[in-house]
């Protein structure tokens, strides 16, 4: 909600996490916290699977290239990035829609009606299903890319078993890699989102979108959501 807003002035734009808390439980309900669930659940099992498989496959390819073993680390989690964004991207689209309808939960049609009415109306290509996949490439990407590069250049210097090595050093990389990935992430919600003018499509592009952000609304704007998707990211 809080990367679809352009400003102080657009009808939609929250104050503080609070406010935005606030007015989502009084316009939608409990059950306004939920919108959009079912996509991610369900890619949450293909999701982890490709990254996780993927990035030791690039590993694997990477030991046959003269690489310091940090920097195979962080192209090997590259690669698994870009790959794991193909898998979700549609996901995403179903998800994204949901979530910035601010309809009543219950007046929403389901995620299958959804994917149908984007597939229906734009298909499965760049218009459709597969809307902003560049945006979430450079997410994904962006995102592994730190996260592996860090945590395994780092789990080292720490003690064998201890709860500082498996948990505190995730914290700091899905923190460092959520500050970095933001931007793409803001391009991804404003690409997959409702456009400002209905039947005219304003962000198209994912480094476009970018800088038509940076250009109307500031740099700033390119960090919106940032706490939300830390308290999200980082524990996860």
């Amino acid at each position: 909600r809080f990367q679809i807003q352009r400003g102080k002035t657009d009808p939609t734009s929250y104050k503080s996490l609070g406010d935005c808390f606030r007015t989502i439980f009084q316009r939608e309900g409990l059950l306004g916290f939920y919108k959009g669930i079912l996509p991610p659940v369900l890619a949450e099992t293909p999701k982890r699977a490709v990254k996780f498989f993927t990035f030791e496959q690039y590993k694997k390819l990477l030991g046959y290239v003269s690489l310091p073993p940090g920097l195979a680390f962080a192209v090997a989690g590259l690669g698994s990035g870009l790959t794991e964004a193909v898998v979700v991207n549609p996901f995403e689209v179903v998800k994204v829609t949901l979530q910035t309808n601010q309809n009543a939960f219950t007046e929403q049609p389901s995620s299958f009606v959804q994917a149908q009415q984007i597939i229906k109306t734009g298909g499965l290509g760049f218009q459709g299903l597969n809307k902003g996949l560049t945006a979430t490439l450079g997410r994904h990407g962006v995102f592994n890319m730190v996260y592996f590069g860090f945590y395994f250049n780092v789990k080292n210097v720490l003690p064998v078993n201890k709860f500082l090595r498996k948990f505190g050093i995730g914290l700091v990389s899905g923190t460092i890699a959520s500050i970095i990935n933001i931007p793409f992430d803001v391009a991804k919600s404003r690409i997959q989102g409702p456009q400002p003018v209905p039947g005219e499509i304003k962000y198209r592009t994912c480094f476009k979108t970018m800088a038509t952000v940076y250009k109307e609304e500031g740099f700033l704007a390119l960090y919106k959501g940032l706490l939300p998707k830390i308290m999200r990211l980082g524990p996860g």
